[in-house]
């Protein structure tokens, strides 16, 4: 009787301590997925107030200076839950006043041109890269949050179900060819 009291005692501890570790797992996951997310945050507040810089800075024609003032206008004030829809508003906007390499070449032709046109194009090529590793994380935890053990003992706590941020990043082509 002893004996069986004791075997259940330790399959009960194996339980605890591998539901413990699974809900740490889980923990570090989000930590992960919230870092991952500020540096999008960063990334794409980088890339705005490039694009503004450059729309105020008189180097484009007042046409495209409005387009991309307007678009990285949006993009910084919008709110959660059209903060996607503004960002890739900014990328079409990036991609339809540089879609012509004649375009980029007047920008880094003009006084301080280069060096905002190289700024814009390393804001520009980043934006994938951090949504890509927030949208890594993301997945990872979804996966984790997934299994019934996490379900079943709520695990996850009260966090919220984990969202990819999925928008148009695609930077413009003969911004980005030229800068490499």
């Amino acid at each position: 009787m002893t004996a069986t009291l004791i075997w259940i005692l330790v399959v009960l501890v194996a339980i605890g301590v591998y539901l413990s570790w699974t809900a740490g797992r889980l923990d570090r996951l989000h930590v992960r997925m919230d870092a991952a997310r500020a540096a999008l945050d960063a990334q794409l507040l980088r890339r705005a107030s490039v694009t503004q810089e450059l729309a105020t800075s008189g180097v484009l024609d007042p046409a495209a200076s409005i387009v991309l003032y307007e678009a990285a206008h949006a993009a910084r004030q919008a709110e959660e839950e059209q903060r996607e829809v503004a960002e890739s508003e900014l990328s079409q906007a990036l991609r339809a006043v540089f879609e012509v390499p004649a375009q980029v070449e007047a920008v880094r032709e003009a006084p301080g041109g280069e060096a905002a046109a190289h700024e814009l194009a390393e804001a520009v090529r980043r934006v994938p890269m951090a949504r890509r590793f927030h949208n890594d994380a993301v997945g990872a935890a979804r996966r984790l949050r997934e299994h019934r053990k996490v379900r079943w003992f709520r695990l996850a706590g009260h966090a919220p179900f984990p969202l990819a941020f999925e928008m148009d990043d695609e930077p413009p082509a003969a911004l980005v060819e030229r800068d490499v």
